[in-house]
């Protein structure tokens, strides 16, 4: 079916599928529009076309759900999307705030044969440069428990396994600070008037405000391994 879709339609798919996993309910036009920066009149007349094809099921007033079809074709970009960030970080040498619109470019690549040779020749990589799982050819992603830095007790332990906001600003901002996935982090102070941190990143004490800790995953220290 993605042989037979547009780019647009693509965005589209990928966005619902998106926002689904941050709701029990189907998915509204109005926070379709919102993330897809476009008018709600647009955003429905793009629903009916992809529900021609029977990639969504849309109900008037009740939003919109992929079909499984449409989710499958939502995962298969958010695949190649992802392999692609891993493979420019990996072997082109590109930061982590560099990526991603090239990787917006590239994921409307047709060949399902080439993803599956880059996903080979990247040794089947189970997260990309932010932390997001990739899922393999069957569709099947790594699920693991994460939450927010600032949710930390004080003399917790943890890592780094993602980022909340992902634009180029915050990630260029922990570049600068020297924060990325897979630091060791722990609490050692919280600030009352402020709520910024002082925590040990990988054996250095460094200050972190509350914005940015509102904006880093770190894994759930309450799993075990």
């Amino acid at each position: 079916m993605k042989n037979n879709l547009s780019y647009t339609e693509e965005n589209y798919l990928k966005a619902i599928f998106s926002l689904s996993k941050k709701t029990d309910s189907a998915v509204s036009t109005n926070d379709l529009a919102g993330k897809l920066v476009t008018n709600p009149s647009s955003v429905t007349d793009m629903i009916r076309k992809l529900a021609d094809k029977n990639l969504v099921d849309y109900k008037k007033y009740q939003g919109v759900t992929l079909s499984k079809g449409g989710k499958k074709t939502a995962i298969s970009i958010i695949r190649s999307h992802r392999l692609w960030e891993v493979f420019l970080v990996k072997h082109l040498s590109y930061r982590w705030d560099e990526v991603h619109e090239i990787a917006e470019q590239l994921e409307h690549v047709k060949s399902e044969t080439l993803i599956d040779h880059l996903d080979a020749f990247l040794e089947f990589p189970t997260v990309d440069p932010h932390g997001d799982p990739i899922p393999d050819k069957d569709g099947n992603m790594l699920t693991f428990t994460k939450k927010l830095l600032s949710e930390l007790e004080i003399n917790q332990e943890s890592s780094i396994v993602g980022v909340r906001d992902s634009s180029d600003d915050f990630l260029k901002y922990l570049n600068n600070k020297g924060i990325a996935i897979g630091n060791s982090i722990k609490v050692v102070y919280k600030e009352s008037f402020d709520k910024s941190l002082e925590v040990i990143l990988n054996n250095n004490k460094v200050l972190i405000t509350e914005e940015v800790a509102k904006n880093l995953f770190v894994k759930d220290i309450n799993l075990k391994n």
